[in-house]
Order: structure tokens, then C-alpha cells, then sequence
């Protein structure tokens, strides 16, 4: 059996499915997987396979998906989203991504295949261990971080909105609060303390519709725009 359910923000994929079977009994005892993976910071639909389709998970981490997303323009993180160890960029350079960003030829040029880097922060397998695992222990530098080919098929600009620096160390810290387990929650929440305490501007956030292949990292779609995702939902997997 395939069904789709929505992920909470500040859950893993593997937290959402264990909600699932605590609240449905009937698929207590049910073999099951998920087939797409969504951050922690990420919500939105998550398909599920059971019994026998399980099998089939290959098949479906290929799907087309749809995200909408922000991007905070002005920081970068080391997980290219809240959920990392921020520095600030500039104003300057927040007020250039705006014009970038208004500009519909520009979110045109996005669209097509590319080559894209896994993020640093992720589960894909190098030499036997997972790239968060080199990352978390200053090792990146030892491997080769893999590609793939993706294919971003339409953008569209949705809006922009800015927040006052207290507006946004609230949103950041009450979100990350969210997330269980090690995800170094402590030391990047006094990051964001630290960095925001000294910010005298507010920062541009924009918000984007895409349609992608399945396996397109957002993250590293707001990454090479110069920004980090401030928030991600995905909307729809078309099968």
C-alpha cells in the first residue's frame, strides 16, 4: 500500500511514520518505509510504502516533487538552512539577491538540468559513512563529495517579506526547539543569539514555488543563489 502524510516541521521522517503507526494500529505490526526524505526543518507530504511495495522504494525517490520555500537572504550556514552555524554576509549583498530575485528572467534561468552537489549536511553514504558524519567531524576535505544530475522544471516568485531582528531570532530559536536528538541544537541557537545581537538591518526573505525532479536539494538550490532556506514545505509528489 502507498499513502502520503504530512510531516511536521521539527520532525524526522522516521518520527512522522512513528507517529503514524501509534495513532493508526492497523499498521503497527505493517513493514514500512518512507520514500523521499524531508529535513527536520522541512514539512509537508511524505509518501509511505507498506508490505510489499517496500520493495518498490527505489522507484519512488525518483518522483517529481513541488516545494515552496524562503530564502533569507544575507547568511550562510554550514546546512544551508536555519538548522546550521550561520555567519552574515552583508546588507549590501541582500539588497543585490532582491533585485536578482525580482527579476523573472532570473528564476527563469534556473529552470533545465544541472549538476548538483550534495550538501554537506546529508544522508547520502561516502566510503561507508554519511556526509553529515565527516562533516560534524572536520573531515570533508578527506573525501569527494558526490553529484548528481537534477532538473528544476518551472520557478515562480511568490513574494518577499522582511523581519526585524527580534522577529527573527524568535522565529529561529522557537523553531529549532522544535527539533529532537543531536542536531547541535545548543551551540546553533547561540550562534543565531550572537549574530543577530549585532544586526542593524532587516533581512530580505523571499519566497519561491519549484517544480524539481526527485533527489533536488533546495538547499543547495538557495545555496548557490547566495542565501539559506528559512523555511521549506513540500506540496505535492506527482506519481
Amino acid at each position: 500500500m502507498i499513502f502520503e502524510l504530512y510531516k511536521k516541521e521539527g520532525q524526522t521522517p522516521l518520527e512522522a511514520m512513528e507517529e503514524f503507526r501509534k495513532e493508526n494500529l492497523e499498521y503497527k505490526d505493517q513493514k514500512m518505509t518512507y520514500a523521499g526524505r524531508l529535513d527536520p526543518m522541512a514539512e509537508g507530504v511524505l509518501l509511505i510504502l507498506t508490505g510489499d511495495d517496500c520493495k518498490e522504494k527505489q522507484k519512488y525517490l525518483g518522483l517529481n516533487k513541488e516545494y515552496e520555500f524562503e530564502i533569507l537572504w544575507g547568511f550562510q550556514t554550514d546546512t544551508y538552512d536555519i538548522l546550521g552555524i550561520p555567519t552574515w554576509t552583508s546588507d549590501v549583498q541582500v539588497a543585490q539577491h532582491s533585485n536578482i530575485l525580482k527579476n523573472v528572467g532570473m528564476l527563469g534561468e534556473m529552470k533545465g538540468k544541472f549538476v548538483q552537489k550534495y550538501p554537506p549536511y546529508s544522508s547520502m553514504t561516502v566510503n561507508g559513512k554519511q556526509l553529515f558524519q565527516w562533516a560534524r567531524e572536520g573531515r570533508l576535505g578527506e573525501i569527494k563529495i558526490p553529484e548528481q544530475e537534477v532538473e528544476v522544471f518551472s520557478t515562480e516568485l511568490l513574494g518577499e517579506r522582511y523581519l526585524s531582528r527580534e522577529e527573527l531570532m524568535e522565529n529561529i530559536l522557537k523553531r529549532i526547539d522544535k527539533v529532537k536528538g543531536d542536531f547541535r541544537q545548543e551551540e546553533i541557537k547561540k550562534k543565531w543569539s550572537d549574530i543577530l545581537s549585532e544586526l542593524d538591518t532587516e533581512p530580505l526573505i523571499s519566497k519561491v514555488k519549484i517544480k524539481c525532479s526527485g533527489g533536488t536539494y533546495i538547499r543547495g538550490i538557495a545555496n548557490d543563489l547566495g542565501g539559506i532556506v528559512f523555511s521549506l514545505k513540500r506540496t505535492k509528489i506527482y506519481k
